[in-house]
């Protein structure tokens, strides 16, 4: 398989991802995000998203703004430094991120089923090992 043909299969494959239609009322982007804070805890901040996801903090900005905008996050402001603040997901985001989860990671979950144990794994364990390589040269 040349490079050209490999470019083209990993675009189709973002493409199919990202063009899944999931019964979320927010982006997928914005899921994931709530889903971090919800797991990461109330002292989530928006310097720790920009890192985790590996995206520019106006991004993030975009992001939190809409949740907060429906309701499923506030800002709670640092005691320390005025500018700050970290992030808590609200009853509607948790009852959001509780009830919708498995919907979110539905194709995971058929990726794994379909591909098979071992082959899933590999699979994920490549897409760390080219997550990891990308990142780096961020």
């Amino acid at each position: 398989m040349d490079y050209i043909q490999s470019a083209e299969e990993i675009g189709l494959f973002c493409r199919l991802n990202s063009n899944i239609k999931k019964d979320i009322p927010i982006r997928s982007s914005e899921m994931g995000v709530l889903i971090y804070i919800y797991k990461n805890g109330e002292m989530t901040t928006p310097q720790m998203i920009s890192q985790f996801f590996k995206i520019k903090k106006p991004s993030v900005t975009s992001q939190i703004n809409v949740l907060i905008k429906n309701e499923f996050l506030i800002k709670i402001p640092s005691q320390v430094d005025g500018r700050s603040y970290s992030l808590k997901v609200t009853d509607s985001g948790r009852n959001l991120v509780e009830t919708t989860f498995g919907e979110y990671l539905k194709f995971v979950k058929l990726l794994h089923d379909e591909m098979g144990e071992d082959n899933y794994h590999q699979f994920i364990n490549l897409i760390h090992q080219a997550n990891q390589i990308l990142g780096n040269t961020l």
